[in-house]
């Protein structure tokens, strides 16, 4: 026990002197932690609070077209800023290119005549078998005028989406509740009580929100609770710049065959710089998290929510820790100068977050790259996380992503022993 707590006080000094490692550990995942979530948290507010700005040129004073205003604006995803001040489009499509917003409607000047003249006939073909058409003129499809929306090409296609889809189910709404009037007049020869045409608007199918998460809570996930997982991840494996070159050291100058004349084993070497830089990824999670959980909100930053079960959230860092520990020292057993561990490690962590989905999310992935963001260490380890703090999940929800993570970590541990017997350095 004693030579194992000497071989840690050892490797303790060792990285004290290592500033740039230490920098990299712990400084870089702040910085990428704070940046990418601020940049991040706008675009969770504009999706889940904010609304869309958009422009809205009425051309038609008439009842349908003022009803689709008021329904548009009764949707609550549009922050609708009506536009009297210009006589055409083409000082409309000026306003979007200096964006002043995304988005324009237009509604055409025939609108209102439109909407009536297409429930006219839907009303008259509806009816034809129940009552005879008043004229004898053969009702004829009636082309309308269309609605047009004007987008600056930097909105995404997806917000495109989304507004055309809220468009389209307005404009619906407007005429069929034209429809449905016409049709009531048409067989009681008498218009629509308002009462009646109040619940067309009001009586609607409820929607009823279940949540799916395992502590069914409704909390929508924000730009916290995404980043400040990856990037305790992304720190942890960063261990290999200073643990990868600590172990290309001692192969170089020679410690490695000094400790073999000792009365002693190398693997107690190895056991130590384990413990000790599993010590340091427990520190960098509790540091990150603890920015997160007290330092963002005074950034105006969504604050970061613990999961309820402590003891899962430390185990699954415990072992993230350990699988970077692992993944570290193979690099170093296997290089054979600290360029080569500082490169190559680097370059894998990075390509290994990019397939494991913290730089790209998994979901976007295509199918051929399913497989092999499977392999990847950093995506267990984010599922794990994600599974607590996005999920509410407990340890017994998240033991299929720590069960893949223990295998591969015990599988770089193999690869590391087979290496150093190879270089008989044990």
């Amino acid at each position: 026990m004693f030579k194992l707590w000497s071989t840690i006080i050892k490797d303790c000094r060792i990285l004290t002197r290592d500033k740039m490692g230490l920098t990299l550990m712990f400084l870089m995942p702040i910085v990428l932690a704070i940046v990418i979530a601020s940049v991040q948290n706008s675009t969770f507010e504009l999706v889940n609070e904010n609304k869309i700005p958009i422009l809205l040129f009425n051309k038609d004073t008439s009842e349908p077209a003022r009803e689709l205003e008021t329904a548009l604006a009764k949707v609550g995803m549009f922050d609708i800023k009506k536009v009297e001040d210009i006589q055409n489009e083409e000082a409309l499509k000026d306003r979007i290119n200096t964006k002043n917003a995304l988005v324009a409607i237009v509604i055409p000047g025939n609108y209102s005549e439109d909407v009536l003249k297409k429930a006219k006939n839907i009303a008259s073909e509806a009816l034809k078998n129940i009552a005879p058409p008043q004229d004898s003129v053969q009702q004829t499809p009636h082309e309308a005028a269309p609605v047009q929306l004007y987008y600056h090409p930097v909105l995404q296609q997806s917000f495109r989406k989304s507004i055309d889809g809220m468009l389209r189910s307005t404009l619906q709404f407007i005429q069929t509740k034209y429809i449905v009037k016409d049709v009531y007049h048409a067989v009681n020869e008498e218009d629509i009580p308002v009462s009646l045409e109040d619940q067309i608007v009001t009586n609607q199918t409820p929607i009823a929100e279940i949540s799916v998460s395992k502590n069914n809570s409704r909390q929508i996930p924000n730009a916290t609770q995404h980043n400040i997982p990856a990037w305790t991840i992304f720190a942890m494996f960063f261990i290999v710049i200073s643990l990868g070159s600590s172990v290309v050291r001692e192969k170089l100058n020679g410690s490695i065959i000094r400790l073999r004349t000792l009365p002693t084993h190398f693997g107690l070497a190895i056991i130590s710089k384990q413990i000790t830089y599993v010590a340091v990824t427990m520190l960098q999670a509790a540091v990150i998290f603890s920015i997160g959980i007290w330092l963002f909100p005074q950034m105006g930053l969504p604050a970061l929510n613990l999961p309820s079960d402590k003891g899962a959230l430390l185990l699954v860092t415990f072992i993230c820790g350990w699988c970077a520990a692992s993944f570290a020292i193979c690099i170093g057993v296997f290089s054979n100068t600290q360029e080569q561990a500082n490169g190559f490690g680097a370059v894998s962590v990075v390509l290994l977050a990019a397939i494991g989905g913290l730089l790209v999310p998994s979901f976007v992935m295509p199918p051929s790259f399913q497989l092999i963001m499977r392999l990847s260490p950093l995506h267990w380890c984010l599922e794990a996380y994600y599974g607590l703090f996005l999920e509410g999940g407990r340890l017994r929800d998240i033991g299929m992503n720590i069960i893949p993570l223990l295998v591969i970590t015990l599988l770089l541990q193999i690869i590391a022993f087979y290496g150093l017997k190879r270089k008989n350095l044990i």
